[in-house]
């Protein structure tokens, strides 16, 4: 029987995370840190024997050098790649590029923490992590879900809060218990479905 295997990864550390910077849409590098863990994530991939017959992205530069890095550990430079926004980060409007601690002295510490971990208040002009779901996942019901239950085993690298739009739903989390779900970069997680597109079992790398 074929295995409907998912692996979501978030990107490698990027100078803007180095930076403790706010940075949503916006397209930094990754930092030597992060190709690092790109590579850590690929060959933790490869010691499982993991192969992919389709991979998705978002359109920012962070998250496709971490998948490329990966597919490059595992011999799979070729591999079908599907980039889209959908996948992007989220948006944090108009607090993108400002560093986090001058964020907090600006607009005080309860507020920014509002704008963070709250699951349905946006930064002013930017998304909620409400809205980040209300985009990504459409497009993972329509695009992605099909290829998992079709056997295509599939991964993801993208970010943060759209990944954790996507754990949401495949671990049917509330919004309070998905808020305090971290994760870390460069660190795949596992999920095997079964033929309803439900978590059969989950494995964390990051231990």
């Amino acid at each position: 029987m074929m295995e409907r295997l998912l692996v979501l990864v978030r990107h490698g550390q990027s100078e803007w995370n180095l930076k403790n910077l706010f940075t949503g849409w916006k397209d930094p590098d990754l930092t030597a840190q992060g190709v690092e863990e790109a590579k850590t994530a690929g060959a933790q991939l490869r010691d499982m024997k993991l192969e992919f017959d389709v991979a998705y992205t978002s359109v920012l530069q962070r998250a496709q050098k971490t998948l490329t890095i990966i597919l490059e550990e595992l011999g799979q430079q070729g591999l079908e790649t599907i980039k889209d926004q959908a996948l992007n980060e989220r948006d944090y409007g108009d607090i993108t590029g400002m560093n986090k601690d001058e964020a907090r002295e600006q607009f005080g510490e309860e507020q920014v923490h509002i704008w963070r971990r709250s699951f349905d208040v946006p930064p002013p002009g930017g998304e909620s992590l409400k809205m980040t779901a209300e985009r990504v996942l459409p497009y993972y019901r329509r695009e992605i879900l099909p290829q998992v239950l079709s056997s295509k085993r599939t991964i993801v690298a993208a970010h943060g809060n759209s990944l954790r739009a996507l754990i949401m739903e495949l671990e049917k989390l509330s919004p309070e218990e998905i808020l305090k779900r971290e994760l870390g970069t460069g660190t795949p997680v596992i999920y095997r479905l079964n033929e309803d597109g439900e978590v059969v079992s989950v494995e964390d790398l990051a231990g």
